[in-house]
């Protein structure tokens, strides 16, 4: 069986250049755990999911600096920046460009449903978007891949 035989065909999604607010009320307004976002070819280019829109910090709760010491007139950050530069940008996202997850993991529409439940077995995911010749056709999700192997409607 193969991946278009059990996707979702039409799935709601959001532009890069669109504020966050918009992919905030499509999560609201369909109940969705994420949205792709598609660029005006019709690629998946992002994902915009619950997770991207919480700023976590395990230890403080908030944003705070990396930690550093100063030498020699200079600063040592005791920590990596790219951590804290990500989390930055998201804190100030004004569009679905600045919050997305970039290079999401998608499947081909063609693909077997046994391929599709190995990335998303492999990557934790609970929704990918399939995609056909590059263009974004529809959104498998772990329930239609265990329905279509387990022999359910």
């Amino acid at each position: 069986m193969k991946v278009r035989e059990i996707m979702e065909p039409d799935v709601p999604t959001v532009e890069p250049d669109q504020p966050v607010e918009d992919a905030i009320r499509l999560l609201r307004d369909h109940d969705l755990p994420g949205v792709p976002v598609v660029n005006g070819g019709g690629r998946c280019i992002g994902i915009v999911t619950e997770s991207d829109l919480v700023i976590a910090d395990e230890e403080e709760g908030d944003l705070h600096l990396p930690h550093y010491i100063q030498l020699f007139g200079g600063i040592v950050y005791l920590e990596p920046l790219h951590r804290f530069e990500d989390r930055l940008r998201k804190a100030l996202a004004s569009t679905v460009a600045d919050m997305m997850t970039a290079d999401p993991i998608t499947v081909d529409a063609d693909a077997d449903v046994e391929e599709a439940a190995k990335l998303i077995a492999k990557h934790r995911h609970n929704r990918l978007p399939v995609s056909d010749h590059g263009r974004l056709v529809g959104v498998v999700t772990r329930l239609d891949v265990l329905e279509a192997l387990h022999g359910g409607d």
